[in-house]
Protein backbone atom coordinates (compact mmCIF):
# COMPACT_ATOMS: atom_id res chain seq x y z
CA UNK A 1 0.00 0.00 0.00
CA UNK A 2 3.04 2.18 0.82
CA UNK A 3 5.09 1.79 -1.93
CA UNK A 4 1.55 2.12 -4.60
CA UNK A 5 0.89 5.43 -2.58
CA UNK A 6 4.46 6.60 -3.35
CA UNK A 7 3.91 5.73 -6.78
CA UNK A 8 0.61 7.42 -7.16
CA UNK A 9 2.39 10.64 -5.55
CA UNK A 10 5.23 10.31 -7.72
CA UNK A 11 3.08 10.47 -10.72
CA UNK A 12 1.22 13.53 -9.21
CA UNK A 13 4.49 15.45 -9.15
CA UNK A 14 5.97 14.63 -12.35
CA UNK A 15 2.76 15.66 -13.81
CA UNK A 16 2.37 18.90 -11.73
CA UNK A 17 6.10 19.52 -13.29
CA UNK A 18 5.34 18.89 -16.58
CA UNK A 19 2.44 21.52 -16.40
CA UNK A 20 4.78 23.87 -15.09
CA UNK A 21 7.11 23.35 -17.55
CA UNK A 22 4.36 23.91 -20.16
CA UNK A 23 3.13 27.27 -18.56
CA UNK A 24 7.12 28.08 -18.47
CA UNK A 25 7.07 27.64 -21.53
CA UNK A 26 3.93 29.60 -22.94
CA UNK A 27 5.15 32.32 -21.09
CA UNK A 28 8.36 32.27 -23.06
CA UNK A 29 9.47 36.29 -24.37
CA UNK A 30 9.40 35.27 -28.13
CA UNK A 31 12.12 38.30 -28.52
CA UNK A 32 15.63 38.26 -27.78
CA UNK A 33 16.27 39.87 -24.04
CA UNK A 34 18.58 42.01 -25.67
CA UNK A 35 16.27 42.96 -28.69
CA UNK A 36 17.22 46.13 -30.66
CA UNK A 37 14.93 48.78 -32.04
CA UNK A 38 16.00 50.98 -35.02
CA UNK A 39 12.99 53.73 -36.34
CA UNK A 40 14.26 55.06 -39.19
CA UNK A 41 11.59 58.07 -40.23
CA UNK A 42 11.72 59.92 -43.60
CA UNK A 43 10.00 63.08 -43.66
CA UNK A 44 7.20 63.81 -45.73
CA UNK A 45 7.26 60.50 -47.75
CA UNK A 46 3.57 59.33 -48.78
CA UNK A 47 2.62 56.26 -49.86
CA UNK A 48 0.94 57.71 -53.20
CA UNK A 49 4.69 57.69 -54.53
CA UNK A 50 6.26 54.44 -53.98
CA UNK A 51 4.78 52.72 -57.71
CA UNK A 52 7.50 55.37 -59.07
CA UNK A 53 10.04 55.49 -56.03
CA UNK A 54 13.26 53.77 -57.11
CA UNK A 55 13.72 52.63 -53.39
CA UNK A 56 15.43 49.04 -54.05
CA UNK A 57 16.13 48.60 -50.02
CA UNK A 58 12.74 49.36 -48.48
CA UNK A 59 11.13 47.43 -51.50
CA UNK A 60 13.76 43.87 -50.13
CA UNK A 61 12.25 45.04 -46.50
CA UNK A 62 9.15 44.66 -47.88
CA UNK A 63 9.28 41.38 -49.22
CA UNK A 64 11.85 40.06 -46.17
CA UNK A 65 9.38 41.69 -43.91
CA UNK A 66 5.64 43.04 -43.64
CA UNK A 67 4.69 46.48 -44.74
CA UNK A 68 1.72 48.44 -45.03
CA UNK A 69 1.20 51.76 -47.30
CA UNK A 70 -2.37 52.61 -45.92
CA UNK A 71 -0.83 53.93 -41.97
CA UNK A 72 -3.00 56.88 -41.47
CA UNK A 73 -1.17 59.80 -39.69
CA UNK A 74 -3.00 61.96 -37.21
CA UNK A 75 -4.70 65.37 -38.10
CA UNK A 76 -3.55 67.84 -39.07
CA UNK A 77 -1.21 65.78 -40.95
CA UNK A 78 2.01 68.01 -40.45
CA UNK A 79 5.44 66.98 -38.72
CA UNK A 80 4.73 67.97 -34.81
CA UNK A 81 1.67 66.16 -34.28
CA UNK A 82 2.59 63.03 -36.16
CA UNK A 83 6.04 62.49 -34.89
CA UNK A 84 4.35 63.48 -30.94
CA UNK A 85 1.85 60.42 -31.66
CA UNK A 86 4.42 57.96 -33.26
CA UNK A 87 6.69 58.78 -29.93
CA UNK A 88 3.48 59.17 -27.60
CA UNK A 89 1.13 56.03 -28.67
CA UNK A 90 -1.92 58.80 -28.85
CA UNK A 91 -4.00 61.29 -30.50
CA UNK A 92 -3.37 65.56 -30.80
CA UNK A 93 -6.44 65.69 -28.40
CA UNK A 94 -5.01 63.70 -25.92
CA UNK A 95 -1.08 64.58 -26.32
CA UNK A 96 -1.91 68.16 -27.42
CA UNK A 97 0.78 68.68 -30.05
CA UNK A 98 -1.57 70.19 -32.98
CA UNK A 99 0.87 72.09 -34.55
CA UNK A 100 4.36 72.95 -35.10
CA UNK A 101 5.40 75.06 -32.36
CA UNK A 102 7.27 74.30 -29.39
CA UNK A 103 4.73 73.46 -26.89
CA UNK A 104 1.77 71.63 -27.06
CA UNK A 105 -1.29 73.75 -27.94
CA UNK A 106 -3.82 71.71 -25.56
CA UNK A 107 -2.83 70.93 -22.00
CA UNK A 108 -1.74 67.43 -22.45
CA UNK A 109 -3.96 64.83 -20.70
CA UNK A 110 -1.47 63.26 -18.78
CA UNK A 111 2.33 65.01 -17.83
CA UNK A 112 5.02 62.97 -16.75
CA UNK A 113 7.70 63.50 -14.28
CA UNK A 114 9.71 65.45 -17.10
CA UNK A 115 6.94 67.06 -17.65
CA UNK A 116 5.78 65.92 -21.05
CA UNK A 117 2.94 63.03 -21.89
CA UNK A 118 4.46 59.75 -21.26
CA UNK A 119 6.85 58.85 -24.48
CA UNK A 120 8.08 55.45 -25.17
CA UNK A 121 11.70 56.38 -25.00
CA UNK A 122 10.16 57.47 -21.28
CA UNK A 123 8.74 54.08 -20.46
CA UNK A 124 11.51 52.03 -21.54
CA UNK A 125 13.60 54.23 -19.15
CA UNK A 126 11.94 53.40 -16.51
CA UNK A 127 10.90 49.69 -17.25
CA UNK A 128 14.20 48.32 -17.98
CA UNK A 129 17.68 48.13 -16.92
CA UNK A 130 20.83 49.39 -18.18
CA UNK A 131 19.03 50.63 -21.96
CA UNK A 132 20.87 52.65 -24.33
CA UNK A 133 18.40 55.26 -26.21
CA UNK A 134 19.87 57.56 -28.84
CA UNK A 135 17.69 59.71 -31.35
CA UNK A 136 19.28 61.53 -34.33
CA UNK A 137 17.19 64.29 -36.14
CA UNK A 138 17.51 67.59 -38.76
CA UNK A 139 14.41 68.88 -37.94
CA UNK A 140 14.50 70.88 -34.79
CA UNK A 141 11.22 70.65 -34.20
CA UNK A 142 11.80 66.88 -33.00
CA UNK A 143 13.16 68.35 -29.95
CA UNK A 144 9.88 69.74 -28.84
CA UNK A 145 8.03 66.33 -28.84
CA UNK A 146 10.29 63.73 -27.45
CA UNK A 147 11.66 63.53 -23.71
CA UNK A 148 15.19 64.06 -24.37
CA UNK A 149 15.82 63.64 -20.75
CA UNK A 150 15.10 60.04 -21.02
CA UNK A 151 17.30 59.74 -23.81
CA UNK A 152 21.11 59.22 -23.61
CA UNK A 153 22.00 60.42 -27.13
CA UNK A 154 19.97 63.49 -28.53
CA UNK A 155 21.68 65.20 -31.22
CA UNK A 156 20.15 67.69 -33.56
CA UNK A 157 21.95 67.75 -36.51
CA UNK A 158 20.68 70.79 -39.04
CA UNK A 159 20.96 70.45 -42.61
CA UNK A 160 23.76 72.57 -44.47
CA UNK A 161 23.48 74.10 -47.85
CA UNK A 162 25.35 71.45 -49.31
CA UNK A 163 24.64 68.42 -51.66
CA UNK A 164 26.00 65.75 -49.00
CA UNK A 165 22.97 66.76 -46.63
CA UNK A 166 22.72 62.84 -45.51
CA UNK A 167 26.43 62.52 -44.47
CA UNK A 168 26.66 64.28 -41.02
CA UNK A 169 23.54 62.36 -39.72
CA UNK A 170 24.14 59.24 -41.37
CA UNK A 171 28.38 59.49 -40.07
CA UNK A 172 27.26 60.26 -36.10
CA UNK A 173 24.47 57.85 -36.35
CA UNK A 174 26.60 55.12 -37.52
CA UNK A 175 29.44 55.56 -35.21
CA UNK A 176 27.12 55.76 -32.49
CA UNK A 177 25.39 52.32 -33.05
CA UNK A 178 28.75 50.74 -33.55
CA UNK A 179 29.71 51.97 -30.05
CA UNK A 180 27.15 51.99 -27.85
CA UNK A 181 24.42 49.37 -29.59
CA UNK A 182 21.68 51.13 -28.29
CA UNK A 183 18.65 49.07 -27.53
CA UNK A 184 16.37 51.52 -29.36
CA UNK A 185 17.64 54.28 -32.04
CA UNK A 186 15.49 56.58 -33.94
CA UNK A 187 16.99 58.50 -37.21
CA UNK A 188 14.84 61.26 -38.72
CA UNK A 189 16.22 62.59 -42.20
CA UNK A 190 14.21 65.68 -43.00
CA UNK A 191 13.94 64.91 -46.44
CA UNK A 192 11.76 64.01 -49.11
CA UNK A 193 9.69 66.96 -47.05
CA UNK A 194 12.61 69.88 -47.82
CA UNK A 195 12.25 69.33 -51.58
CA UNK A 196 8.44 68.54 -51.59
CA UNK A 197 7.98 72.11 -50.25
CA UNK A 198 10.42 73.83 -52.66
CA UNK A 199 9.95 71.57 -55.89
CA UNK A 200 6.59 69.88 -55.33
CA UNK A 201 5.56 66.99 -53.54
CA UNK A 202 5.71 64.67 -56.94
CA UNK A 203 8.36 66.89 -58.42
CA UNK A 204 11.87 65.20 -59.83
CA UNK A 205 13.75 66.68 -57.11
CA UNK A 206 11.57 64.64 -54.36
CA UNK A 207 11.76 61.09 -56.05
CA UNK A 208 15.80 62.27 -56.51
CA UNK A 209 15.90 62.41 -52.64
CA UNK A 210 14.48 59.34 -51.75
CA UNK A 211 16.77 57.50 -53.83
CA UNK A 212 19.30 58.91 -51.45
CA UNK A 213 17.70 58.62 -48.28
CA UNK A 214 16.95 54.44 -49.88
CA UNK A 215 20.89 54.18 -50.16
CA UNK A 216 21.16 55.64 -46.33
CA UNK A 217 18.80 53.14 -44.79
CA UNK A 218 21.26 50.47 -46.34
CA UNK A 219 23.89 52.61 -44.57
CA UNK A 220 22.31 51.98 -41.21
CA UNK A 221 21.38 48.28 -41.73
CA UNK A 222 25.54 47.87 -42.33
CA UNK A 223 26.00 49.82 -39.11
CA UNK A 224 23.96 47.37 -37.49
CA UNK A 225 25.34 44.36 -38.84
CA UNK A 226 29.17 46.03 -37.93
CA UNK A 227 27.83 46.39 -34.44
CA UNK A 228 27.00 42.60 -34.32
CA UNK A 229 23.38 43.09 -33.06
CA UNK A 230 21.73 42.82 -36.63
CA UNK A 231 19.92 39.00 -35.81
CA UNK A 232 18.65 40.62 -32.67
CA UNK A 233 17.36 43.86 -34.47
CA UNK A 234 14.03 44.88 -35.45
CA UNK A 235 13.85 47.89 -37.86
CA UNK A 236 11.27 49.84 -38.53
CA UNK A 237 11.00 52.48 -41.65
CA UNK A 238 7.71 55.34 -41.80
CA UNK A 239 6.80 58.57 -41.88
CA UNK A 240 4.74 61.29 -40.37
CA UNK A 241 2.77 62.44 -43.93
CA UNK A 242 2.75 62.77 -47.04
CA UNK A 243 1.86 66.12 -49.57
CA UNK A 244 0.35 67.25 -52.49
CA UNK A 245 1.07 70.49 -54.84
CA UNK A 246 3.74 72.02 -52.05
CA UNK A 247 1.64 71.63 -49.08
CA UNK A 248 0.50 69.22 -46.26
CA UNK A 249 -1.98 69.28 -43.52
CA UNK A 250 -4.81 68.90 -45.16
CA UNK A 251 -7.56 66.08 -45.24
CA UNK A 252 -6.36 63.90 -48.32
CA UNK A 253 -5.23 60.75 -48.70
CA UNK A 254 -2.52 61.99 -50.41
CA UNK A 255 -1.15 64.15 -47.12
CA UNK A 256 -2.65 61.41 -44.77
CA UNK A 257 -1.52 57.64 -46.03
CA UNK A 258 2.45 56.64 -45.41
CA UNK A 259 4.07 54.15 -45.48
CA UNK A 260 5.10 51.44 -42.71
CA UNK A 261 7.71 49.03 -42.78
CA UNK A 262 8.65 46.80 -40.61
CA UNK A 263 11.57 43.43 -40.37
CA UNK A 264 14.18 41.74 -38.61
CA UNK A 265 13.99 39.41 -35.69
CA UNK A 266 10.34 37.52 -35.32
CA UNK A 267 9.03 39.63 -38.58
CA UNK A 268 6.93 37.96 -40.67
CA UNK A 269 7.99 37.44 -44.03
CA UNK A 270 6.36 39.33 -47.58
CA UNK A 271 3.17 39.65 -45.29
CA UNK A 272 1.34 42.88 -46.58
CA UNK A 273 -0.33 44.40 -43.16
CA UNK A 274 -4.51 44.33 -43.55
CA UNK A 275 -5.34 45.26 -40.07
CA UNK A 276 -6.33 49.46 -40.26
CA UNK A 277 -3.06 51.16 -38.58
CA UNK A 278 -2.72 55.13 -36.97
CA UNK A 279 0.79 56.67 -36.43
CA UNK A 280 0.34 56.40 -32.92
CA UNK A 281 -0.26 52.55 -33.17
CA UNK A 282 4.15 52.69 -33.49
CA UNK A 283 4.96 53.71 -30.16
CA UNK A 284 2.11 50.59 -28.96
CA UNK A 285 4.43 48.16 -31.21
CA UNK A 286 7.53 49.34 -29.96
CA UNK A 287 6.45 49.10 -26.53
CA UNK A 288 4.86 45.48 -27.32
CA UNK A 289 8.64 44.56 -28.54
CA UNK A 290 10.37 45.60 -25.27
CA UNK A 291 7.37 43.83 -23.08
CA UNK A 292 6.79 47.49 -21.53
CA UNK A 293 3.22 48.57 -19.24
CA UNK A 294 1.46 51.13 -20.96
CA UNK A 295 -0.46 54.22 -19.39
CA UNK A 296 -4.00 54.22 -19.43
CA UNK A 297 -3.84 57.68 -21.95
CA UNK A 298 -2.05 55.87 -24.65
CA UNK A 299 -4.76 54.56 -27.49
CA UNK A 300 -2.48 53.01 -29.58
CA UNK A 301 -2.10 48.93 -30.12
CA UNK A 302 0.25 47.03 -31.45
CA UNK A 303 0.35 45.37 -34.86
CA UNK A 304 1.04 41.79 -33.31
CA UNK A 305 -0.13 40.05 -36.81
CA UNK A 306 3.53 41.51 -37.84
CA UNK A 307 5.13 38.86 -35.70
CA UNK A 308 6.18 35.00 -36.13
CA UNK A 309 5.09 34.67 -32.53
CA UNK A 310 3.49 36.59 -30.11
CA UNK A 311 3.26 37.08 -26.19
CA UNK A 312 1.42 34.11 -24.40
CA UNK A 313 -1.08 36.08 -22.17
Amino acid sequence: MKRNALSVLFIGLMCLLFSLQGYSKGKKNPFPSDIHVIIIGFDGWGSYCMPKAEMPVVKRMMAQGCWTLKKRSVLPSKSAPNWASMFMGASPEIHGYTQNNKNAEIPSMVVSENNVFPTVSQLLRKQKENVEIGLFYQWKGLNYVVDTLSINHASYLPIRRRKDWYTEINDSACKYIREKNPSLCTIIYNYPDRYGHANGFDSNEYYESLKVLDKCLDVIIQAVDDAGFLDKSIFIVTSDHGGIGKTHGGKTLKEMETPFVIFGNNIKKGFEISDSMMQYDIAATIAYIFGLDVPQAWIGRPVKTVFEKIRKK
